[in-house]
């Protein structure tokens, strides 16, 4: 399986955030005929404030991100894991991710469980929990042979979720995210590498990057595809673009089978 992941510096303009998603994807599959893009979390609006947010949020399938990633997965004949946007069914608003096959049809849709409530000393404070909904699902899709996990962002911290994709047969896992500058310098690599050595997949770590909310917030890039041993297979510059890695699966099984953890569990 080949992947590109695309890096992006979303802002509160929706149509502007999703005319550049269209025309990065539209390059990434010219250029590296992947069979699976990957978008980053709220590629669709990083707004400034959570009411900036939940304006611009969908119901589905009628939303603008819906119908474009759609039809571009249709179009393209590629399968699209649309990082995340704001989802809204009924009074509730939820982070979630949506996965368009190469037919274009809806395959797959996470809501995120962990939701990012912070208070940083002498830094960021962001409580994501009193605009958004807690999802509760852990959800797998198929491309082909292939299994691939759903996570979001600040579910990276919660190695439990991995455990439970991983028992699920996942042989790829993506994280699409808008982690922080303050703690991706230190943590983003660290923990993306983490889970992908302990559930032994193919990990596909698809952040934000640069400035954003008029320079008061940054995020800190550096996607990644990283494989089961735990090397970076591949990583974007700084900026936005994209970057792109075949996944040798008999690689997982060699790895698998050298340290065979899958059968050593014994907590539950």
């Amino acid at each position: 399986m080949k992947v590109s992941l695309i890096q992006m510096n979303s802002q509160g303009d929706k149509a502007a955030n999703l005319s550049a998603a269209k025309a990065l994807i539209e390059d990434a599959v010219a250029l590296e005929r992947p069979d699976l893009v990957v978008l980053p979390e709220y590629y669709a609006c990083l707004g400034d404030t959570p009411e900036e947010t939940q304006a611009s949020a969908e119901t589905f399938p009628e939303g603008e991100a819906y119908q474009l990633m759609s039809g571009l997965a249709r179009r393209l004949k590629v399968a699209i894991h649309a990082g995340s946007v704001a989802e809204k069914d009924g009074n509730a608003f939820y982070n979630t991710t949506l996965v368009f096959g190469p037919d274009g049809s809806e395959i797959a849709r996470y809501r995120k469980i962990h939701l990012f409530d912070v208070e940083i000393t002498g830094g960021t404070v962001y409580r994501e929990s009193d605009t958004v909904s807690r999802g509760d699902e852990v959800v797998t899709y198929r491309i082909g042979d292939t299994t691939v996990g759903c996570a979001i962002c600040y579910d990276i911290r919660f190695p439990e979720l991995f455990r439970k994709l991983a028992d699920k047969g996942a042989d790829v896992i993506v994280l699409p995210a808008a982690f922080t500058l303050m703690t991706g310098k230190d943590h983003w690599e660290v923990l993306a590498r983490a889970r992908a050595i302990e559930t032994q997949t193919w990990f596909l770590a698809v952040g934000q990057t640069g400035s954003h909310a008029g320079g008061r917030k940054w995020c800190w890039g550096h996607s990644m595809v990283i494989d089961p041993w735990g090397h970076i297979a591949a990583q974007c510059s700084d900026g936005v673009g994209f970057t792109s890695a075949r996944l040798d699966f008999s690689y997982t099984g060699k790895v698998r089978a050298n340290v065979p953890v899958a059968r050593h569990h014994v907590l539950a």
